[in-house]
């Protein structure tokens, strides 16, 4: 097995769902516009610094969550997908995508963003494997935990080497694509590691070291 990884957020998408996320509940009424879009925009600049608490974060994405009526949620998980997603899926990501699938590559997406957000997304892209944060959930209710390490910087690695484990696989040979210099831990430890129209950081890195950048854009 070749394995052909995918950050999601600006790399297979060209924006960020997390980000869009939180700003489709302030714009849907869902949540208090001023005090929750003031801490998801904070959030999302913690992450592009580098300085991102994952677990603060995800407790907040279990907030957003929880403020909607339980038999509404699969109704508006679906206008996200129509209203905020959809215009920002990236016809040379599906290329891209398709090159490996004829090559025999499996293809996963590996995300910071967690599963209730991201699964809809890696469906429509017509990939069936996703490491993402799991939150924790009892009955309706989202607590705020997670469930095993989240997919975040040096987490990516830990969780992709369980995975790896679990299912007699190896990572040689490997490509992973991504924008962020979150995603250095993981970027470092394949042999084909690829930056898609990468952040600042990224790009200084990649000239250092002769990593391929491409635009999917």
């Amino acid at each position: 097995m070749t394995l052909a990884l995918f950050d999601l957020d600006n790399t297979l998408i060209c924006d960020d769902s997390d980000n869009l996320w939180g700003e489709f509940l302030v714009g849907e009424g869902l949540v208090d516009a001023a005090e929750y879009g003031e801490k998801n925009e904070k959030f999302y600049q913690d992450y592009k610094r580098g300085e991102l608490d994952i677990y603060a974060y995800l407790q907040f994405v279990a907030r957003g969550i929880n403020s909607i009526e339980a038999s509404k949620r699969e109704s508006i998980r679906s206008k996200f997908m129509e209203e905020k997603i959809k215009k920002v899926m990236l016809p040379k990501a599906a290329a891209l995508l398709d090159e490996h699938r004829k090559q025999g590559h499996t293809i996963m997406v590996i995300t910071a963003t967690s599963s209730y957000i991201t699964q809809p997304i890696v469906n429509a892209l017509g990939i069936e494997l996703l490491l993402a944060p799991e939150l924790e959930q009892k009955g309706d209710y989202f607590t705020g935990g997670v469930v095993s390490t989240p997919t975040f910087q040096q987490g990516k690695v830990e969780r992709l080497e369980t995975w790896l484990a679990q299912n007699n696989e190896s990572i040689s040979g490997a490509y992973f694509y991504s924008d962020s210099h979150n995603d250095l831990p993981l970027l470092k430890v394949v042999d084909n590691p690829v930056a898609v129209d990468p952040d600042e950081k990224l790009e200084k890195y990649c000239e250092k070291n002769n990593i391929p950048v491409i635009s999917l854009r």
